[in-house]
């Protein structure tokens, strides 16, 4: 046990040794989901939602990442294409608040020590975690709130970065989140009434998702790095 907690503290330093290089910013934009109630578009946001988002860059082609988010989520019938969600006219609203961490990866280096402009084409992807309202349908044909729940998600998003002069850097995402739950509409309840086949409408083989599209303006800082082979 010693010797393996020498070791892990003598690689930890190493690693800090040799990047040292950090991002810190914010996220600001729009969010719109995709499921069982209101339009059926992918990318169509229509609500406002904004964050933090701190970055390790651990070589010159991919960061880890980690993130905050808080959006809001609605859906409305009446706004569908499908005729027959028109017809039924439900909607609903939601708020979700995020954390997510994972790895950036770009398309190629991107550098902000070689003393000329860099942009690059990233992706990003790993692990989120989010809290959301759980809902439910009313006799009435109402989405209500009815309790406090959360999920997982697995974030898929394609973006691209440019420097702006030497400490800032700005980039433009749309990312896509598959969670693995069918709430957020209210179409198919949990926390204890999973059995209520009633009050269950839509695709419930199908989970929902949501999307935020948007910008992040990072800041900098840190020693210039000397990367190793990780």
């Amino acid at each position: 046990m010693k010797y393996f907690t020498a070791v892990f503290f003598i690689v930890m330093c190493s690693l800090l040794t040799h990047s040292q290089t950090y991002e810190i910013g914010g996220i600001i934009g729009g969010a719109n989901y995709i499921g069982d109630v209101g339009k059926t578009n992918y990318i169509s946001p229509n609500t406002l939602g904004f964050g933090g988002i701190f970055k390790w860059n651990r070589g010159p082609r991919h960061s880890f990442r980690a993130s905050i988010l808080v959006a809001n989520i609605e859906g409305n019938d009446a706004e569908s294409d499908e005729s027959r969600r028109k017809e039924r006219g439900y909607s609903f609203e939601n708020s979700i608040k995020e954390l997510s961490i994972g790895l950036e990866y770009t398309f190629w280096e991107f550098s902000m020590y070689s003393g000329k402009p860099a942009s690059a084409p990233y992706l990003y992807t790993g692990l989120t975690y989010f809290g959301y309202n759980a809902l439910y349908k009313r006799a009435n044909d109402q989405i209500i709130e009815y309790d406090k729940a959360g999920a997982i998600a697995i974030p898929m998003v394609v973006g691209f970065k440019t420097t702006v002069g030497t400490k800032l850097v700005l980039g433009f995402e749309i990312g896509a989140r598959y969670t693995f739950t069918d709430d957020l509409d209210g179409s198919n309840p949990v926390n204890g009434l999973e059995d209520e086949t009633a009050l269950k409408f839509g695709n419930t083989n199908s989970d929902d998702w949501y999307v935020f599209s948007g910008m992040t303006l990072t800041f900098t800082f840190g020693r210039k790095p000397c990367y190793c082979n990780f």
